[in-house]
């Protein structure tokens, strides 16, 4: 791509990077509450994993879009990094960090349920 065609992706993904850390700045969500209510100890518990899960997947979303800027600056952006095929705008349009094509990623999904199927399933059930 040229710097040119370049410029609003960089646009895009600079928007989402200064979202994503001010996002993960905000820590007070799992803060550990030291209440002697039972109930509020599960319920503070419960709503601190919640925010711990939603913080790890704001991080790897922003490691996504700092390696798309990597991408960028190497000159490999929109180039599929599996199959060194192209990205098609439309899927950059609606994932502009992503590092795959839409068959690579299909692949790599359906690679990832089926190392999930529970071993009875592939040893066959008796």
């Amino acid at each position: 791509m040229t710097p040119r065609e370049l410029a609003p992706w960089r646009t895009t993904l600079d928007a989402r990077r200064a979202e994503l850390e001010l996002l993960l700045r905000d820590r007070d969500a799992i803060a550990i509450d030291s209440s002697s209510d039972m109930l509020d100890q599960i319920q503070h518990a419960t709503e601190g994993a919640l925010a711990f899960s939603d913080l790890e997947r704001k991080s790897a979303l922003l490691r996504e879009v700092r390696a798309a800027f990597r991408r960028i600056e190497a000159g490999t952006f929109g180039i599929c990094v599996e199959c060194d095929g192209k990205v098609t705008p439309k899927r950059l349009a609606a994932l502009p960090w992503t590092a795959s094509c839409i068959n690579c990623r299909d692949a790599a999904d359906r690679s990832q349920a089926d190392s999930l199927v529970p071993m009875e399933s592939q040893l066959g059930a008796d």
